[in-house]
């Protein structure tokens, strides 16, 4: 836990720096501003790359074509546009969206917005919930207002979509119901979903139009070889190109990986060509391989990986054992065991061969079949230990750069043991919590791939490990949805460790995350079995944090007397093993429970005894949360000018930290202040707080909502009556 009657005329004024301001007679219910900081929102721009070289494809984009006559072209009533495209993998379907979307995109003012599902790939498949939390963060949503729950995110995304003009391109969906919470309710967006499947419902239910892609024409699949070879190569040879075209089943994915086979044998014939692959089925063929997904173009994919050195051939291999869809530079170094400066060149020579894909300045993904056929070659041209030993790397090295971003962003955090894991990998370095930031939200998707794949393969003290050191971004970036299934799964594998530790771990975590989402007796027991197994196991740390968050929920369920005691063991625990941060924290949350007893000079006492021991630690954060906390037992106290002063002091911290949950409270906490003194200047602190709050989730900020409804009230019926 880290811790956090309507009048006829009125006269508006403001003092002091107000921001935005509300003008009106006298404020019923919520207040609600639109960004926080007054900035436009940014317009979002998702889509990937075109597709270069794209052939004709006629008749299919004349049918997409269409679809700008209904609806969001023509302006009618019609509801959203939906266009599912479906057809058997390689052939084009992604390809055809992205180059329809990126020919379309200027009609979409409001932006465009992408997702890959991975309904059929690598890694585990997107809920809708997950998306949607991208699909918000992108549309400029504070991540403390994104809902917890999926259903809670859809009507959030349609309220957002509601008249605006939107392209939304959702790729590889396994089924309808993966996609249907995606959908807005806009008539002036525009849906194109791409998938295996038919996709029925999202036809019958949803008004979709179907959209079966097929190979391509024979003529076509020429086209695309004479696009890439260059017209006069293939003009030479009409028959071989058009059998080498026939040998890979007019499937673009194939064709564009044949082409650069030839454009890599520059004085090779197009009829040497295909009986090069003539003999490479054969041989395939006596090697019994079933007739499977990949039978099609194995022969094709084997063309071009034995044509490959051999280091390069290697860490395509090793590609199809990396746990997530997407791999960095930095990652594929530590798969294959090597520099960052090797791996870049062999990555350059593998999507020069096409056999993989760049999707952003040093990241790239493998078509799924592609995927399937590199973990195929990892299978049999890799040694079993070699495999192993490629897998631990990359495990380790994602739970060592994980621990080192966490320990940029919050130092004082508790470090788990490594118990040696990842002595043989490089971790990334971090400057500053942006960046360790950056990478968390580029990877999280491949860290939660990562915790299951180890999970599945054995790997169970990386399994346990993962979740106890990232889950302090989970809270950060209000990943709320997610955070209580991290810890399951590290849960699972501490106890098929048979590790203690690792439990306490994840008990700790888990009763974190329900306590932030109010799940008071799940966090309880949580942290009564954390506590447990941390005094078990003897982490002072563990044991303290959860006797301490115990009594918080005692106190939160009104059991004070209990709460109080439960948090005097917790400080006994801090003390005993030397755990300052924690005595300190642990001092909080006794004064918490003295001001519900209206014991305020024993709060205020607990207060500054706190605040002293984060100041002689140099911990920012705790310095300021501190602050606060004593600012407020100084207003209880009646010494309000302290109380304004700690407050302030607090929240300018909060803002170089960028919590603007806790800023929110620091200025509730000035303005209650100044009022309490009769001060003018509340007036625009209460402005600034109803400003700051329309930003933040309604849920995280009810109670705080309703105090400055009630203040902003207050004082304009106090200015109503002067003024009569």
């Amino acid at each position: 836990m880290l811790d956090g009657s309507e009048a006829e005329s009125v006269r508006n004024e403001l003092s002091g720096e107000s921001g935005n301001a509300v003008q009106a007679g006298v404020v019923y219910g919520g207040i609600r501003f639109g960004g926080a900081d007054g900035r436009p929102a940014p317009v979002p721009r998702q889509l990937p790359m075109d597709v270069p070289a794209f052939v004709d494809r006629a008749p299919y984009l004349n049918m997409l074509d269409s679809l700008l006559d209904r609806g969001t072209g023509g302006g009618g009533d019609h509801g959203v546009v939906i266009s599912a495209i479906a057809g058997p993998p390689g052939v084009g379907k992604t390809a055809l969206a992205l180059h329809w979307a990126h020919r379309v995109r200027h009609r979409y003012a409001d932006g465009d917005l992408y997702v890959d599902m991975r309904g059929h790939g690598s890694g585990n498949r997107l809920d809708a919930g997950q998306v949607l939390d991208g699909f918000l963060r992108a549309l400029d949503v504070p991540p403390q207002r994104i809902p917890a729950d999926t259903e809670g995110r859809s009507a959030l995304f349609r309220s957002l979509l509601s008249g605006r003009r939107m392209l939304i391109v959702i790729d590889d969906a396994a089924g309808s119901g993966q996609v249907r919470p995606l959908l807005p309710s806009s008539p002036r967006c525009l849906v194109i979903v791409t998938s295996r499947n038919v996709l029925s419902g999202l036809i019958a239910r949803d008004g979709a139009t179907r959209m079966v892609l097929d190979i391509l024409p024979p003529e076509e699949s020429v086209e695309l070889l004479k696009r890439i070879v260059g017209a006069e190569r293939i003009a030479a040879e009409p028959e071989s190109a058009g059998r080498l075209a026939e040998m890979c089943a007019h499937l673009p994915l194939a064709l564009r990986i044949m082409a650069e086979r030839i454009n890599s044998r520059p004085f090779a014939t197009l009829a040497e060509l295909v009986e090069q692959l003539e003999d490479e089925r054969a041989r395939l063929d006596a090697l019994g391989f079933e007739d499977d997904e990949l039978s099609d173009v194995r022969a094709v994919f084997s063309s071009s990986y034995r044509a490959l050195p051999e280091p390069a051939a290697r860490l395509f291999r090793l590609l199809g054992l990396h746990p997530g869809a997407e791999v960095s530079t930095a990652a594929a170094a530590a798969l294959a065991g090597t520099e960052t400066s090797t791996v870049r060149r062999l990555l350059d020579t593998l999507t020069g061969a096409s056999l993989l894909q760049p999707v952003a300045a040093g990241r790239f993904r493998l078509h799924d079949l592609l995927r399937l056929y590199a973990a195929e070659c990892a299978e049999r041209d890799e040694p079993r230990e070699d495999r192993a030993r490629a897998v631990h790397r990359v495990l380790s090295w994602y739970l060592r750069t994980v621990a080192t971003a966490h320990r940029v962003i919050l130092p004082a955090f508790h470090d788990v043991p490594m118990d040696g894991y990842g002595h043989d990998v490089r971790p990334l370095a971090f400057e500053t919590v942006d960046e360790a930031m950056a990478w968390f939200e580029q990877e999280r998707l491949n860290l939660i791939d990562a915790l299951r794949f180890a999970l599945r393969t054995g790997h169970y003290g990386i399994a346990w490990r993962l979740p106890a050191v990232m889950y302090g971004f989970f809270e950060l970036r209000s990943h709320w949805s997610e955070w209580p299934g991290i810890h399951r799964l590290g849960l699972e594998a501490a106890k098929k460790a048979g590790d203690p530790y690792g439990e306490a771990c994840n008990h700790l975590g888990l009763g974190d995350a329900h306590w932030l989402l109010g799940r008071l007796p799940e966090a309880r027991e949580c942290y009564e079995r954390a506590a447990r197994l941390g005094g078990k196991v003897r982490d002072g740390w563990i044991e303290g944090f959860a006797l301490r968050q115990i009594g918080t929920v005692l106190c939160q369920q009104e059991q004070v007397d209990q709460a109080v005691a439960v948090t005097r063991r917790a400080i006994e625990v801090f003390r005993a093993y030397g755990e300052k941060r924690g005595e300190g924290m642990a001092l909080l949350s006794l004064a918490n429970c003295h001001r519900a007893l209206e014991r305020y000079d024993e709060e205020l006492r607990d207060c500054l005894a706190a605040l002293a021991i984060f100041a002689e630690l140099g911990d920012e954060w705790s310095v300021a949360w501190g602050r606060h906390m004593a600012g407020r037992a100084y207003g209880d106290t009646g010494d309000h000018r302290q109380a304004v002063d700690a407050h302030r002091r607090a929240r300018e911290a909060f803002r170089r930290f960028g919590d603007r949950r806790n800023e929110l409270l620091c200025l509730v906490g000035v303005a209650e202040a100044l009022d309490a003194v009769g001060d003018d200047g509340a007036r625009a602190h209460w402005e600034q707080a109803a400003h700051l709050a329309g930003a933040l989730d309604e849920s995280a900020t009810a109670d705080v909502l309703g105090r400055i409804t009630a203040a902003l009230r207050a004082h304009t019926d106090g200015r109503e009556e002067r003024s009569g």
